[in-house]
C-alpha cells in the first residue's frame, strides 16, 4: 500500500535514545556555520538519520521561523521533543547550544584582543558565503518537493518580496502572507454536501 503525501506529513517520527539525539544535535552545533545550519540540520535529521522526511521537516522549520528565538535552537527543541518528549527537547537543545557557547565565548576573546584582524575579516567573508550558498542548496532540495501549484509559488514570492523589497517586517509578513494562505488553503465543502446539508437542517428545523 502506497502511503498517501498526507500520511508522511502526519506520520510520527521515530524515536531515538536521548544519548543518540544529544550527540547529533552537538555534532550539527559543531560543524555548522552560520545561518547554514539549516543544512546541517536537514542533512543530519533527514538524508542520514531519516528521522522526518521533507515535508516534515519543512513544517518544523515553517514553526521555528515563526516563532521568537534563534530559528536552531527552535528546531532543536521541536525536534527533540518528537523524538523523546521532554528529554529529547532539552537534550538537543544543550547538545545545540553548547559548541556555540565553547567557540564563540574563546572567538570573542581572540577577536576583542586584536585591533588589526584582516585575517578574522577575511574568514567570516568566506563563511558567510558559504553559509548562503549552503541555505541556497537546502531551500532548493526542500521547494523542489513541497511547492506543489501555483499558490505555493506566490506565497513564497510574496514573502520574499515583502521583506526584501518593500522592507516590511517578518512578524507583519508572516500575518498577511500567513493569513492569506490559510484563507486560500482552508478546506472546501463540495457543493453538492453544501446543499445537502442545508436542506438537512431546514428539515430538521420544521420538526
Amino acid at each position: 500500500m502506497t502511503t498517501s503525501h498526507t500520511d508522511a506529513a502526519t506520520a510520527p517520527a521515530r524515536k531515538a535514545s536521548q544519548t543518540e539525539i544529544f550527540l547529533t544535535f552537538l555534532t550539527i552545533g559543531a560543524i555548522s556555520f552560520g545561518g547554514g545550519v539549516v543544512a546541517y540540520l536537514r542533512d543530519s535529521l533527514v538524508s542520514r538519520k531519516r528521522w522526518f522526511d521533507d515535508v516534515e521537516f519543512l513544517e518544523l522549520t515553517s514553526i521555528s521561523n515563526t516563532l521568537p528565538g534563534l530559528n536552531a535552537t527552535n528546531m532543536a527543541i521541536l525536534a527533540g521533543d518528537r523524538l523523546g518528549g521532554v528529554a529529547g527537547s532539552i537534550g538537543a537543545t544543550v547538545g545545540m547550544c553548547l559548541p556555540a557557547f565553547i567557540l564563540m565565548t574563546l572567538a570573542g576573546i581572540v577577536y576583542g584582543s586584536h585591533v588589526e584582524r584582516p585575517l578574522v575579516d577575511a574568514a567570516l567573508r568566506g563563511v558567510a558565503a558559504a553559509a548562503t550558498g549552503l541555505i541556497a542548496a537546502t531551500w532548493w532540495k526542500i521547494g523542489k518537493k513541497s511547492l506543489k501549484g501555483f499558490y505555493d509559488a506566490f506565497f513564497v514570492l510574496a514573502a520574499v518580496v515583502l521583506v526584501n523589497h518593500f522592507k516590511v517586517s517578518v512578524p507583519i509578513t508572516l500575518l498577511v502572507v500567513g493569513g492569506l494562505a490559510i484563507f486560500t488553503f482552508r478546506p472546501h465543502v463540495p457543493a453538492k454536501d453544501a446543499a445537502e446539508k442545508t436542506e438537512d437542517q431546514w428539515i430538521s428545523s420544521l420538526d
